[in-house]
């Protein structure tokens, strides 16, 4: 019945393991060669690990600092005039000066013209967006475990 034909089965594996010894190590050390070569790979770049920032009030904004203050941004779509009005009335007494931009490259231009009292921001859709301060992308401070 089944035990003696699962038996002959396994008779039969055993002799083909046996006389093809070859293929058989090779099934054993390919997966044992790459699992080194994967654990080398992650001791040679490992997670960093960073602590936590306390919540604590770090006080009123000094806006004596953000005089003439100019921050660009594009596309100007409604989103983002909507977005750069809030922020314009909502965290400065003054308002802060928001000069709109057809494209990236007016961004840059005016970036280059205003270099120590310019921000750009380039909305990449209604939740993104990239902050550019001169002729530099900030790149974001958010934790990413592996790129």
């Amino acid at each position: 019945g089944v035990w003696r034909q699962t038996r002959a089965l396994l008779f039969k594996n055993c002799l083909i393991k046996c006389r093809t010894k070859k293929s058989s190590v090779q099934e054993v050390l390919f997966p044992l060669f790459f699992l080194f070569w994967l654990i080398l790979m992650s001791m040679m770049h490992p997670h960093r690990k960073y602590g936590e920032v306390a919540n604590t009030d770090l006080g009123p904004l000094d806006t004596a600092v953000l005089e003439n203050f100019v921050v660009g941004y594009t596309p100007p779509t409604p989103m983002a005039r909507e977005i750069m009005k809030k922020v314009a009335s909502d965290n400065f007494e003054d308002g802060l000066i928001t000069e709109e931009y057809l494209s990236e490259e007016e961004l840059e231009e005016a970036s280059f013209l205003k270099p120590s009292d310019f921000v750009g921001v380039v909305f990449k859709d209604s939740m993104s967006y990239q902050l550019r301060f001169h002729d530099s992308i900030a790149m974001s401070s958010i934790y990413m475990e592996s790129r």
